[in-house]
């Protein structure tokens, strides 16, 4: 584990280890909350194959849908950038908010001052309980990481992200960023 203490605004980033693993395998989580009650995130890589339009037909623009994780998948959850037109959201850090007054995401989008740029949804959530996500990282089933692009994150992030950190982590990670996402393909 490195030595950054863990801490809402940080990712995770699945060792190449936990391959096999439906929900995490070659994620990349978005810490919206830890506290000592638990942790809460969203996998930011993991687009799911309908739109925002396919859940709420009223919304006419085909905002992509991600897998935020195994919890509560029949729930929508969204992170932003717009704490200012989205009231009542909650600050993961510096300038990366979560939730918000739903009614004013749906009017923001149809007067088209919202763009994917903008905000993330997610179907799900990734959760822990107490000490749980520490016990993880204890396993080496994560990477924790500082997030780099906090203000930018949600255009940063597309489905060769984890690709990408495995080649800034370098040595042995290079090797894994090249292999298969299922090595028996292999």
């Amino acid at each position: 584990m490195s030595n950054i203490h863990l801490k809402k605004g940080h990712l995770l980033i699945a060792e190449p280890s936990i391959i096999g693993d439906l929900s995490f395998n070659r994620s990349i989580i978005i810490i919206a909350d830890h506290n000592t009650e638990g942790s809460i995130g969203f996998i930011l890589n993991k687009p799911l194959s309908f739109t925002l339009q396919d859940l709420i037909p009223e919304i006419e623009i085909p905002f992509k849908v991600y897998n935020g994780g195994p919890v509560e998948q029949d729930n929508l959850y969204y992170i932003h950038k717009i704490p200012t037109l989205i009231p009542d959201s909650i600050e993961i850090s510096q300038g990366l908010y979560w939730g918000g007054n739903f009614e004013k995401v749906t009017e923001l989008i149809q007067q088209n001052k919202l763009d994917s740029n903008d905000i993330r949804f997610f179907l799900g959530y990734s959760g822990w309980e107490t000490n749980q996500l520490t016990s993880e990282l204890l396993a080496h089933t994560w990477i924790l990481s500082e997030n780099k692009h906090p203000k930018t994150i949600i255009e940063k992030v597309n489905t060769s992200f984890w690709k990408e950190k495995m080649l800034e982590l370098g040595g042995d990670y290079s090797i894994w960023s090249n292999a298969p996402e299922n090595p028996s393909y292999n």
